[in-house]
């Protein structure tokens, strides 16, 4: 059995053992075969956090770091929560953009995420993102209000958005974290055609 390696980016303030904690309900149905791999932002080894200050100052740190690190391990997906779903959605433009690029993923969830309208960033938006993605969004979230996390699902074609009634959490409720974990597993299903197709 082939595992499916996730690459999971945590929040603002937050931390790889921060965001282990926040996902475990939804770890305990995700497929048997999926690895959640844990990183820290780069800036936490500074006594620093956050994988970028306001105005995304510290984005090409991070964006540099990512690239670095897929380039020794390979990740199928990426997951985000927050600033780490923001982070996601750069990813996944870059991967779209620049194709040379060792990203590689199949498919993206972002949970409380938002988007960045920066100048810098114009480029890697000009066209929608085709990775399939999934939006997981509060409608009561206080940090990332509901429309922030729809203006980011936007810049994907064909975005699996769910809605849920709480605030900046990654949801525990059922019927959430089935929706999560079935959208991964019908990736997996895809990629492992594919990849047959491709033999």
């Amino acid at each position: 059995m082939t595992t499916t390696r996730v690459l999971a980016l945590h929040g603002y303030h937050g931390s790889a053992q921060i965001l282990r904690q926040q996902i475990a309900p939804l770890s305990a149905v995700l497929p048997t075969d999926t690895e959640l791999v844990f990183v820290d932002a780069p800036s936490l080894s500074q006594g620093d956090f956050g994988w970028w200050h306001n105005g995304f100052r510290g984005w090409e740190r991070t964006r540099d770091w990512a690239l670095d690190l897929v380039a020794r391990e390979h990740f199928d997906g990426v997951f985000g929560f927050s600033q780490g779903a923001a982070l996601t959605g750069l990813l996944s433009a870059l991967q779209q953009s620049d194709p040379t690029t060792a990203l590689g993923f199949k498919f993206a969830v972002m949970v409380g995420g938002f988007t960045s309208h920066e100048p810098q960033h114009a480029a890697l938006f000009e066209r929608k993102i085709t990775l399939p993605s999934l939006h997981v969004m509060g409608a009561i979230d206080g940090i990332v209000p509901l429309p922030d996390s729809r203006r980011l699902a936007e810049r994907f074609e064909n975005p699996v958005i769910v809605e849920h009634r709480g605030g900046h959490v990654i949801p525990s409720e059922a019927s959430v974290t089935t929706c999560i974990a079935q959208f991964i597993s019908d990736c997996e299903i895809v990629a492992a055609t594919a990849g047959g197709q491709d033999a």
